[in-house]
C-alpha cells in the first residue's frame, strides 16, 4: 500500500481599522486599504447596503457614489450598490445569497476584486458566505454599523445563513480581506440595537478577562446613557479579545468542540428560533448569559457574589433576564421546540461531544460535557424570579 501526506500553513492576516466618517471626501483609509492590497489599479468593487443603514442614513449611497468617483483611480463600482434587508430576514432565506452571486457574476468580479458589505452582523454573514462561494472566495471588505457587528461578528472567520430553522447550519470560515469600523453609524441605532451589541462584550470579559467585566460593570450606567467614548472603548477591547482568541486557540476553524465564545449562545440560539427571530441576537446572548451564569452558580462553580455580580450588570444596561418562550416548552425535552432541544442542536453545530463553558470565575472559564435537566429549569426558575423583581422596581 503506498500513501502520501500533505501538510502547509496559511497565513491569514486582515486589519480592522477605527474611525469616523469612512465615507467622507477627506477620509483616505478606505482608498489606502484598497490601494495597498492591489498591484493592478482600479479594481472592481461590489458594494452590498442593508437596508436598515441606508434608511438610517439617507445620504450614505450619495456619499458612497460620490467617494468612488474621486477615487476612480483606485475604485471602479461594479454597478449601483445592492440593497438588501438587514436583520435575521436576509439570512432566512437562500434568495438574498443568490442575488449577491447574480450581480458578482452580471459585473465580472473574480477573486481579486472586492465585494464591500455596509450593514449589520446578520447582513455581514450573509454576504460574507455568499462571497466566499463565488469563485471560492473574492475579497470581501466588511464595513459594520452596528454595536454587535463592529465588536464581535464583522471580526471573526465565519460566515452563514440559517437553513431548516437553524441558526448559521449553512456557512463557511474565510477571513475578511479588512474590517472598517465606522463609529458615526452607531449614533442612528435604536437604544434596543445599542444595548444588544454590548451583550457579545459582557459574554468575551466573562470568559476572558475580569478587568474587561470590571470595565463594563463599572461603565454600565454610561453605556446605558449611550456614552459615545465608553462605547468606543467596549468595542476596541471586544474586538481585540475576538481577534486574540482566533489567533491564539489553535483553533481559529473550530475543529474542536470546544467553543469558549459561545458562552450563553446553546440558549440564546434556540430562543431566537422559538422567537420566529424577533428577538435580537444580543437580547438572546444576556438571557442565555444569566442563565449560564446561573447555572455555573448552582453547580457550585461560581460564588454567589460573582453571580449576582452579573445580573446585576447586565440589568443596568437594560437587558430583560427572561423571555416567556425560555419556559414555555422546557418540559418538552424531546421536541422541537423544547428548550433543552437547544442543547442537541448546539452539539450538532459544534460538532463531535457536548461541550458547554460554564464560569468557575469572572474571567475564567471550564468546559463541562453534560448538563442537568433539573438544574437548568431550576436557573430558568431564578432568572425568571429575578426578572420579575427587577422590573416591577423599574415600573413602580
Amino acid at each position: 500500500m503506498r500513501q502520501l501526506h500533505q501538510r502547509f500553513q496559511v497565513d491569514v492576516q486582515y486589519p480592522i481599522h477605527f474611525t469616523a466618517g469612512l465615507f467622507d471626501g477627506d477620509n483616505q483609509l478606505f482608498a489606502r486599504v484598497i490601494g495597498e492590497g492591489s498591484s493592478e489599479l482600479p479594481v472592481l468593487a461590489l458594494f452590498v447596503v442593508d437596508h436598515g443603514a441606508q434608511r438610517h442614513h439617507p445620504s450614505l449611497l450619495t456619499a458612497i457614489d460620490q467617494y468612488w468617483s474621486r477615487h476612480r483611480g483606485v475604485l471602479t463600482a461594479a454597478g449601483s450598490p445592492l440593497i438588501l434587508p438587514g436583520g435575521e430576514e436576509v439570512k432566512n432565506t437562500g434568495r438574498h445569497v443568490a442575488e449577491v452571486h447574480e450581480r458578482i457574476n452580471e459585473a465580472g468580479l473574480d477573486r481579486h476584486s472586492y465585494v464591500v458589505a455596509v450593514g449589520g452582523g446578520a447582513l455581514l454573514d450573509a454576504v460574507g458566505f455568499a462571497s466566499s462561494a463565488a469563485h471560492r472566495g473574492i475579497r470581501l471588505i466588511r464595513v459594520p454599523t452596528t454595536v454587535l457587528a463592529q465588536s464581535d461578528s464583522a471580526v471573526g472567520v465565519k460566515n452563514g445563513v440559517n437553513l431548516f430553522g437553524k441558526k448559521n447550519w449553512l456557512g463557511s470560515f474565510t477571513a475578511p480581506y479588512a474590517v472598517l469600523n465606522d463609529s458615526r453609524f452607531l449614533t442612528t441605532l435604536s437604544d434596543r440595537d445599542w444595548r444588544a451589541g454590548i451583550a457579545e462584550a459582557i459574554k468575551v470579559a466573562l470568559v476572558r478577562d475580569a478587568a474587561f467585566f470590571d470595565f463594563i460593570e463599572g461603565h454600565a450606567p454610561a453605556l446605558a446613557g449611550r456614552d459615545a467614548a465608553a462605547m468606543d472603548e467596549l468595542i476596541y477591547r471586544c474586538a481585540q479579545h475576538h481577534m486574540a482568541h482566533i489567533s491564539e486557540s489553535g483553533d481559529p476553524f473550530e475543529h474542536s468542540s470546544s467553543r469558549p465564545l459561545d458562552f450563553g449562545h446553546w440558549t440564546a440560539h434556540k430562543l431566537e428560533q422559538l422567537t420566529d427571530f424577533e428577538m435580537r441576537h444580543g437580547e438572546a446572548v444576556a438571557i442565555g448569559v444569566a442563565l449560564d451564569t446561573t447555572y455555573s452558580w448552582l453547580s457550585g462553580l461560581l460564588e454567589e457574589s460573582a453571580w449576582q455580580r452579573v445580573l446585576a450588570t447586565l440589568t443596568t444596561l437594560g437587558f430583560r433576564l427572561f423571555t416567556a418562550e425560555l419556559a414555555e416548552r422546557v418540559n418538552e425535552p424531546d421536541g422541537p421546540l423544547g428548550l433543552f432541544c437547544g442543547l442537541t442542536e448546539f452539539r450538532q453545530h459544534l460538532g463531535g461531544r457536548l461541550t458547554v463553558t460554564l464560569l468557575e470565575g469572572i474571567g475564567s472559564a471550564a468546559n463541562v460535557h453534560a448538563m442537568d435537566e433539573r438544574r437548568i429549569e431550576q436557573s430558568v426558575a431564578l432568572i425568571r424570579a429575578a426578572d420579575a423583581e427587577i422590573h416591577a422596581i423599574q415600573t413602580r
